[in-house]
């Protein structure tokens, strides 16, 4: 590969920036999902947990729907 300049080297370090927010960020969302189902399955409503999280009570229903008995 040809010499790096300063442009290309930015562009690998934004890059390389940009793959290590998007592992935090699919972390991150792996954990609150599993929280919001641990939730639910603590009987937690997800009106309840939608105020918690900013999200709406939709996404929460749909992220953690009631367990079935």
């Amino acid at each position: 590969m040809d010499e790096l300049d300063e442009l290309d080297e930015r562009i690998v370090a934004a890059t390389k920036k940009r793959i290590r927010a998007e592992v935090a960020f699919n972390n991150a969302d792996a954990e609150l999902r599993e929280l919001l189902r641990e939730g639910r399955a603590a009987g937690k409503g997800p009106s309840h947990m939608a105020k918690l999280t900013g999200f709406t009570r939709e996404w929460v229903a749909k992220i953690a729907p009631a367990s079935r008995s």
